[in-house]
């Protein structure tokens, strides 16, 4: 069966979007934030002008937004920035870890709260994509969902970009590549999980290790063409997207 779109897909709308221009959006603001926090390693960058001027990253294992402020102090102090001086900031919204997407938003959330910052919320398969080889044509995101599934994303690069063929959604990546023209490449953390299912075809082509995780630099990128767009988030409404439901919480309602 051929991909069906679902309730669930990413739809940038159902994540607190709001997709419409304002007078200064296609400028790029003096100070921002990018935050990554969906997979293995987190990671912050801070941008001004068009450029990341200082990034840091963080090992895997953090439990609270309350634990990446004093990161974001410490870097935005080694610019001569208060955190209340930051006019943008873009934060990497899924899929990946539930932990890792609940502490990057959360912290996004009170930041807009308390500094009135504005707010971009990435899909991360799309700030996995900057990872892709200059020669990729054809990309497929593998990030592990368990259960011989994936959370995955489908993107043809074309003269302007990347173009999504497949928004992030639930799948098999013996689905996916069966689904995509050749050559394909295949970019992720959810990799080692999943490369037996990946058929021995010459076509198709594991990008390194090295590419797999997401990084603040390319949420960075993704987010200040969005920003550009006047895609920005609302703070009441953002969530994570989770594509389904945490495995503890649908074991706690198939009990």
């Amino acid at each position: 069966m051929g991909y069906q779109p679902m309730s669930s897909d990413l739809i940038p709308g159902n994540h607190g979007l709001v997709a419409h221009a304002t007078a200064d959006a296609v400028a790029f603001p003096h100070m921002l934030l990018a935050i990554e926090t969906s997979g293995r390693a987190g990671s912050i960058a801070l941008a001004a002008g068009g450029l990341v001027v200082a990034q840091e990253v963080f090992p895997h294992g953090l439990k609270h937004a309350a634990e990446i402020i004093p990161i974001v102090d410490r870097l935005c102090r080694s610019q001569g920035w208060s955190p209340k001086d930051l006019e943008h900031l873009y934060v990497s919204a899924g899929p990946g870890s539930f932990t890792g997407l609940r502490i990057g938003i959360t912290l996004a959330k009170t930041m807009a709260f308390a500094t009135g910052v504005k707010l971009v919320a990435v899909p991360t398969v799309r700030a996995l994509a900057e990872n892709a080889p200059a020669e990729a044509t054809h990309l497929v995101i593998v990030l592990d969902a368990k259960r011989d599934q994936i959370f995955t994303a489908r993107f043809e690069r074309m003269a302007e970009g990347w173009a999504e063929r497949e928004p992030a959604h639930l799948d098999t990546v013996a689905a996916m590549i069966e689904r995509s023209p050749r050559p394909v490449y295949l970019l992720g953390e959810g990799i080692p999980f999943h490369e037996k299912f990946v058929p021995s075809d010459s076509g198709v082509i594991i990008t390194p290790p090295e590419c797999w995780s997401a990084r603040a630099a390319a949420v960075f990128e993704v987010g200040s063409a969005m920003a550009a767009r006047g895609e920005f988030a609302d703070p009441d409404l953002l969530t994570p997207i989770y594509i389904r439901k945490p495995e503890a919480q649908e074991k706690l309602e198939g009990a």
